[in-house]
Protein backbone atom coordinates (compact mmCIF):
# COMPACT_ATOMS: atom_id res chain seq x y z
CA UNK A 1 0.00 0.00 0.00
CA UNK A 2 1.91 3.27 -1.03
CA UNK A 3 -0.25 5.89 1.20
CA UNK A 4 -0.74 4.41 4.89
CA UNK A 5 -0.88 5.37 8.31
CA UNK A 6 -1.20 3.47 11.62
CA UNK A 7 -1.03 4.92 14.85
CA UNK A 8 -2.95 4.36 18.52
CA UNK A 9 -4.57 6.36 20.88
CA UNK A 10 -3.86 5.98 24.85
CA UNK A 11 -5.60 7.78 27.40
CA UNK A 12 -4.66 8.23 31.39
CA UNK A 13 -7.32 9.79 33.15
CA UNK A 14 -7.52 10.80 37.16
CA UNK A 15 -10.50 12.71 38.99
CA UNK A 16 -8.90 15.90 38.11
CA UNK A 17 -5.89 15.13 35.13
CA UNK A 18 -6.42 13.78 31.43
CA UNK A 19 -3.50 12.98 29.09
CA UNK A 20 -3.22 11.27 25.92
CA UNK A 21 -0.60 10.26 23.86
CA UNK A 22 -0.56 8.84 20.21
CA UNK A 23 2.54 6.71 18.52
CA UNK A 24 1.83 6.50 15.09
CA UNK A 25 3.65 5.78 11.78
CA UNK A 26 3.32 7.06 8.19
CA UNK A 27 3.99 5.95 4.67
CA UNK A 28 3.83 7.88 1.05
CA UNK A 29 5.54 5.74 -1.19
CA UNK A 30 8.84 4.58 0.18
CA UNK A 31 8.68 7.64 2.71
CA UNK A 32 8.69 6.35 6.41
CA UNK A 33 8.02 8.89 9.46
CA UNK A 34 7.60 8.08 12.87
CA UNK A 35 5.13 10.28 15.00
CA UNK A 36 4.17 10.67 19.26
CA UNK A 37 1.91 13.45 20.00
CA UNK A 38 0.77 14.38 23.62
CA UNK A 39 -2.40 16.67 24.77
CA UNK A 40 -3.31 17.65 28.06
CA UNK A 41 -5.68 20.17 29.10
CA UNK A 42 -2.17 22.64 28.62
CA UNK A 43 -1.58 21.90 25.57
CA UNK A 44 -0.56 19.32 22.74
CA UNK A 45 3.00 18.68 20.92
CA UNK A 46 4.32 16.53 17.86
CA UNK A 47 7.48 14.91 18.16
CA UNK A 48 9.19 13.29 15.48
CA UNK A 49 11.51 10.38 15.19
CA UNK A 50 13.17 8.65 12.86
CA UNK A 51 10.72 5.50 11.11
CA UNK A 52 14.23 3.27 12.46
CA UNK A 53 13.14 3.94 16.28
CA UNK A 54 9.54 3.00 15.67
CA UNK A 55 9.21 -0.83 16.64
CA UNK A 56 5.54 -2.40 16.76
CA UNK A 57 5.02 -5.40 19.06
CA UNK A 58 1.82 -7.38 19.67
CA UNK A 59 -1.24 -6.40 19.13
CA UNK A 60 -1.27 -2.07 20.19
CA UNK A 61 2.37 -2.18 21.78
CA UNK A 62 4.60 -0.30 19.83
CA UNK A 63 8.14 1.18 21.00
CA UNK A 64 9.09 4.91 19.55
CA UNK A 65 12.62 6.22 20.52
CA UNK A 66 13.19 5.98 24.53
CA UNK A 67 9.50 5.28 24.72
CA UNK A 68 7.20 2.47 25.32
CA UNK A 69 3.72 1.25 24.95
CA UNK A 70 2.48 -2.14 26.37
CA UNK A 71 -0.55 -3.98 27.61
CA UNK A 72 1.43 -3.90 31.02
CA UNK A 73 1.68 -0.21 30.81
CA UNK A 74 4.09 2.73 29.60
CA UNK A 75 7.38 4.29 29.94
CA UNK A 76 8.30 7.85 28.92
CA UNK A 77 11.06 9.54 28.38
CA UNK A 78 11.08 12.46 26.11
CA UNK A 79 12.56 15.88 25.54
CA UNK A 80 12.49 17.53 22.74
CA UNK A 81 10.35 20.27 20.73
CA UNK A 82 9.17 22.55 24.25
CA UNK A 83 7.99 19.17 26.31
CA UNK A 84 9.88 17.46 28.88
CA UNK A 85 7.63 14.17 29.86
CA UNK A 86 8.94 11.30 31.50
CA UNK A 87 7.68 8.53 33.95
CA UNK A 88 6.00 5.16 34.47
CA UNK A 89 2.33 4.24 34.11
CA UNK A 90 1.25 0.72 34.66
CA UNK A 91 -1.72 -1.06 33.49
CA UNK A 92 -4.43 -3.42 35.00
CA UNK A 93 -7.39 -5.53 34.14
CA UNK A 94 -7.65 -3.97 30.69
CA UNK A 95 -11.57 -5.27 29.52
CA UNK A 96 -11.87 -5.81 25.65
CA UNK A 97 -15.07 -5.63 24.01
CA UNK A 98 -16.41 -9.18 22.23
CA UNK A 99 -16.89 -7.84 19.07
CA UNK A 100 -14.99 -6.00 16.27
CA UNK A 101 -16.19 -2.45 16.93
CA UNK A 102 -16.42 -2.15 13.07
CA UNK A 103 -18.59 -5.31 12.96
CA UNK A 104 -18.34 -6.10 8.72
CA UNK A 105 -16.92 -2.83 7.78
CA UNK A 106 -12.96 -4.00 9.00
CA UNK A 107 -13.01 -6.74 6.19
CA UNK A 108 -13.80 -4.02 3.12
CA UNK A 109 -10.51 -3.01 1.58
CA UNK A 110 -11.30 0.32 0.36
CA UNK A 111 -12.54 2.07 3.65
CA UNK A 112 -9.84 5.22 3.77
CA UNK A 113 -10.17 3.90 8.11
CA UNK A 114 -10.53 1.15 9.94
CA UNK A 115 -11.17 1.92 13.53
CA UNK A 116 -10.08 -0.70 16.58
CA UNK A 117 -11.18 -0.58 20.79
CA UNK A 118 -8.36 -1.84 22.53
CA UNK A 119 -9.38 -1.75 25.92
CA UNK A 120 -12.52 0.55 26.88
CA UNK A 121 -11.36 0.92 30.78
CA UNK A 122 -8.36 -0.52 32.67
CA UNK A 123 -6.74 0.31 35.74
CA UNK A 124 -4.03 2.77 35.82
CA UNK A 125 -1.32 3.44 38.73
CA UNK A 126 2.06 5.82 38.06
CA UNK A 127 3.17 9.84 38.15
CA UNK A 128 4.34 11.22 35.42
CA UNK A 129 6.00 14.83 34.88
CA UNK A 130 5.24 16.77 32.26
CA UNK A 131 7.14 20.27 31.74
CA UNK A 132 7.48 20.21 35.71
CA UNK A 133 3.67 19.61 36.86
CA UNK A 134 3.41 16.21 38.19
CA UNK A 135 0.39 13.85 36.61
CA UNK A 136 -0.53 11.66 39.35
CA UNK A 137 -3.10 8.26 37.85
CA UNK A 138 -3.10 6.40 40.84
CA UNK A 139 -6.18 4.70 41.07
CA UNK A 140 -6.91 6.05 38.15
CA UNK A 141 -8.35 4.95 34.83
CA UNK A 142 -7.41 4.36 30.79
CA UNK A 143 -9.03 3.60 27.54
CA UNK A 144 -7.23 2.82 24.23
CA UNK A 145 -8.03 2.53 20.88
CA UNK A 146 -6.28 3.05 17.11
CA UNK A 147 -6.82 3.46 13.73
CA UNK A 148 -4.91 2.57 10.42
CA UNK A 149 -5.80 3.38 6.69
CA UNK A 150 -4.78 6.45 4.29
CA UNK A 151 -6.51 9.19 5.76
CA UNK A 152 -9.04 10.35 8.73
CA UNK A 153 -13.00 11.73 7.27
CA UNK A 154 -13.02 14.69 5.64
CA UNK A 155 -16.07 15.69 8.49
CA UNK A 156 -16.14 13.71 11.83
CA UNK A 157 -17.22 13.90 15.33
CA UNK A 158 -15.62 11.42 18.49
CA UNK A 159 -15.93 11.60 22.12
CA UNK A 160 -14.70 9.54 24.60
CA UNK A 161 -14.91 9.94 28.57
CA UNK A 162 -14.61 6.94 31.32
CA UNK A 163 -17.08 7.48 34.33
CA UNK A 164 -16.94 6.71 37.46
CA UNK A 165 -17.83 2.66 36.89
CA UNK A 166 -18.33 2.98 33.17
CA UNK A 167 -17.08 4.11 29.78
CA UNK A 168 -18.11 5.91 26.51
CA UNK A 169 -17.26 6.13 22.89
CA UNK A 170 -19.15 7.27 19.94
CA UNK A 171 -17.68 8.53 16.52
CA UNK A 172 -20.24 9.80 13.48
CA UNK A 173 -18.49 10.57 10.39
CA UNK A 174 -19.06 11.00 6.65
CA UNK A 175 -17.50 8.07 5.28
CA UNK A 176 -17.07 7.42 1.21
CA UNK A 177 -18.03 4.31 -0.18
CA UNK A 178 -17.53 4.28 -4.00
CA UNK A 179 -19.44 7.21 -5.85
CA UNK A 180 -21.45 7.25 -2.50
CA UNK A 181 -21.37 8.56 0.87
CA UNK A 182 -23.11 7.81 3.90
CA UNK A 183 -22.74 8.58 7.81
CA UNK A 184 -20.80 5.93 9.47
CA UNK A 185 -21.81 5.66 13.24
CA UNK A 186 -19.44 3.03 15.56
CA UNK A 187 -19.43 3.18 19.47
CA UNK A 188 -20.29 1.59 22.65
CA UNK A 189 -21.57 2.69 26.49
CA UNK A 190 -19.86 0.57 29.23
CA UNK A 191 -22.09 1.06 32.54
CA UNK A 192 -20.26 -0.99 34.23
CA UNK A 193 -22.89 -3.76 34.22
CA UNK A 194 -23.68 -4.24 30.58
CA UNK A 195 -21.90 -3.00 27.49
CA UNK A 196 -24.22 -1.83 24.41
CA UNK A 197 -22.72 -1.39 20.93
CA UNK A 198 -23.94 0.93 18.41
CA UNK A 199 -23.12 0.74 14.92
CA UNK A 200 -24.30 1.51 11.52
CA UNK A 201 -24.22 -2.20 10.91
CA UNK A 202 -26.85 -2.66 13.78
CA UNK A 203 -28.69 -0.04 11.58
CA UNK A 204 -27.75 2.81 13.96
CA UNK A 205 -29.13 5.81 12.55
CA UNK A 206 -27.91 9.87 13.28
CA UNK A 207 -30.88 11.64 13.94
CA UNK A 208 -28.94 15.10 14.87
CA UNK A 209 -25.57 17.03 14.48
CA UNK A 210 -25.58 20.17 14.92
CA UNK A 211 -24.46 22.34 17.36
CA UNK A 212 -22.08 20.07 18.83
CA UNK A 213 -24.76 17.92 19.47
CA UNK A 214 -25.05 14.05 18.01
CA UNK A 215 -27.50 12.40 18.55
CA UNK A 216 -28.19 8.55 16.95
CA UNK A 217 -30.95 5.94 17.54
CA UNK A 218 -30.48 2.36 17.52
CA UNK A 219 -33.45 0.25 17.74
CA UNK A 220 -35.16 1.47 20.77
CA UNK A 221 -32.14 2.85 22.22
CA UNK A 222 -31.54 6.37 21.63
CA UNK A 223 -27.65 8.23 22.59
CA UNK A 224 -27.19 11.90 23.14
CA UNK A 225 -23.41 13.57 23.54
CA UNK A 226 -23.22 16.88 23.54
CA UNK A 227 -19.62 19.16 23.95
CA UNK A 228 -20.51 21.84 26.24
CA UNK A 229 -17.39 23.58 26.53
CA UNK A 230 -14.53 23.29 24.10
CA UNK A 231 -10.67 23.07 25.59
CA UNK A 232 -8.68 22.58 22.32
CA UNK A 233 -5.25 22.06 20.90
CA UNK A 234 -4.58 21.20 17.14
CA UNK A 235 -3.21 17.43 16.70
CA UNK A 236 -1.66 16.25 13.51
CA UNK A 237 -4.30 13.76 11.65
CA UNK A 238 -3.76 11.83 8.19
CA UNK A 239 -4.40 12.67 4.75
CA UNK A 240 -3.35 10.42 1.84
CA UNK A 241 -1.03 8.67 4.68
CA UNK A 242 0.56 12.54 5.24
CA UNK A 243 0.13 13.64 8.77
CA UNK A 244 -0.55 16.80 7.12
CA UNK A 245 -4.20 18.03 8.38
CA UNK A 246 -4.55 19.84 11.71
CA UNK A 247 -7.34 18.78 13.47
CA UNK A 248 -8.63 20.01 17.23
CA UNK A 249 -9.30 17.66 20.50
CA UNK A 250 -10.41 18.83 23.31
CA UNK A 251 -8.51 16.28 25.75
CA UNK A 252 -10.20 17.76 28.93
CA UNK A 253 -13.77 18.89 28.51
CA UNK A 254 -17.40 19.85 29.80
CA UNK A 255 -19.40 17.27 27.83
CA UNK A 256 -22.74 15.95 28.66
CA UNK A 257 -24.15 11.87 27.48
CA UNK A 258 -27.18 9.92 28.04
CA UNK A 259 -28.82 6.97 27.18
CA UNK A 260 -31.95 5.94 27.01
CA UNK A 261 -34.14 2.30 26.02
CA UNK A 262 -37.52 3.03 25.15
CA UNK A 263 -38.49 5.68 27.83
CA UNK A 264 -36.32 5.03 30.25
CA UNK A 265 -32.69 6.23 31.15
CA UNK A 266 -30.21 4.20 31.65
CA UNK A 267 -27.17 6.93 31.82
CA UNK A 268 -27.52 10.15 32.17
CA UNK A 269 -23.70 12.67 33.37
CA UNK A 270 -22.19 16.13 32.59
CA UNK A 271 -18.46 15.42 33.14
CA UNK A 272 -15.52 17.58 33.03
CA UNK A 273 -12.76 15.26 32.04
CA UNK A 274 -14.34 14.35 28.05
CA UNK A 275 -12.72 14.19 25.21
CA UNK A 276 -13.99 15.79 22.23
CA UNK A 277 -12.96 16.16 18.53
CA UNK A 278 -15.98 18.33 16.81
CA UNK A 279 -14.80 17.95 12.87
CA UNK A 280 -17.76 19.39 11.36
CA UNK A 281 -18.84 22.63 9.59
CA UNK A 282 -22.00 24.26 9.92
CA UNK A 283 -22.32 23.10 5.91
CA UNK A 284 -22.18 19.62 6.72
CA UNK A 285 -24.35 19.73 9.99
CA UNK A 286 -27.88 18.15 9.78
CA UNK A 287 -30.51 16.84 11.63
CA UNK A 288 -33.48 14.84 10.85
Amino acid sequence: MGKYFYGNYFKLQSNNQTLALIPSYSKVKKEYKAYLQVISNKGSWLIEYPYSEYKRGKGFEVEIGNNTFTKNGIKLDIESNGIKLNGEIKFGNLKKLKHNIMGPFKFIPFMQCIHSVHSIRHEVNGILNLNGEEYSFNNSYGYIEGDRGRSFPSVYSWTQTLLSSGSIMLSVADIPFGLFHFTGIIGFVYTGEKTKIIGTYNFAKALKIKDREIIVKQGKYRLTVKLIERHEFPLAAPNLGKMERTIKESAECKAYYKLEYKNEIILEETVNNSSFEYEYTKERERQK
